[in-house]
């Protein structure tokens, strides 16, 4: 993640975040196409501008830099981030406290390989939570740089699904220390680099209304 927390004037990633991802996109796909050792090398160099880039903006060295941000081969896409929204019988929402930095969250995380989206998110909330869900229907698939700070140095889509509880209680695990239901004008502080109040609010919304179309950037 970036710590600059400055920001374009259309309100997403600061303009110099935007032509480094796009710069090291463009280097990671010639590398994965091309045969001539010519352009290979055209290539390499173009992502290591764009790591000096990274590295002189963010304040991370350009070790940490290249091994976060040029250590994937392969046509670069963005990861898959999916959020459980999980109400209880009186209408409140499911948060669990992460372990990582004491704050709430929306049970979720990347999406693994051999998981879909549905699946996932089942296997989230029983991790972390130590509930059972169904998932029923998504509520908004959101470009994670528009709308959570900081700014990451490549693309998620972030997957907001709501599920229907089945039942469970919490037991400790690795990545959560507690859990709860809460309404929505009681939140507790939210970890915001996972979720903001205003995709709270969006899920209480799509729990409230089932005919709400799905939000997507």
């Amino acid at each position: 993640m970036i710590q600059d927390q400055q920001i374009s004037e259309s309100g997403g990633p600061p303009e110099w975040l935007q032509w480094a991802v796009e710069l090291q996109a463009l280097a990671q796909a010639g590398l994965a196409y091309s045969k001539d050792e010519f352009d290979r090398e055209r290539f390499r160099r173009v992502r290591a501008i764009a790591a000096e880039i990274m590295s002189a903006r963010s304040g991370l060295s350009l070790e940490v830099v290249e091994g976060l941000f040029c250590n994937e081969a392969g046509y670069q896409t963005p990861k898959l981030d999916c959020r459980a929204a999980v109400f209880d019988a009186g209408n409140r929402i499911l948060l669990v406290q992460e372990k990582a930095d004491g704050l709430w969250a929306l049970p979720g995380g990347w999406v693994d390989v051999n998981e879909s989206i549905r699946s996932n998110l089942v296997k989230e909330v029983q991790e972390e939570a130590g509930m059972d869900v169904e998932p029923l229907r998504l509520i908004a698939l959101h470009d994670r740089n528009r709308h959570n700070p900081p700014p990451f140095a490549y693309g998620v889509c972030k997957v907001f699904a709501l599920c229907r509880l089945l039942g469970g209680e919490f037991a400790p695990n690795t990545e959560s220390s507690g859990c709860g239901f809460f309404t929505e004008d009681r939140l507790p502080p939210l970890s915001l680099t996972r979720n903001t109040q205003e995709q709270i609010a969006l899920c209480f919304r799509a729990h409230a209304d089932a005919g709400m179309p799905v939000e997507f950037d």
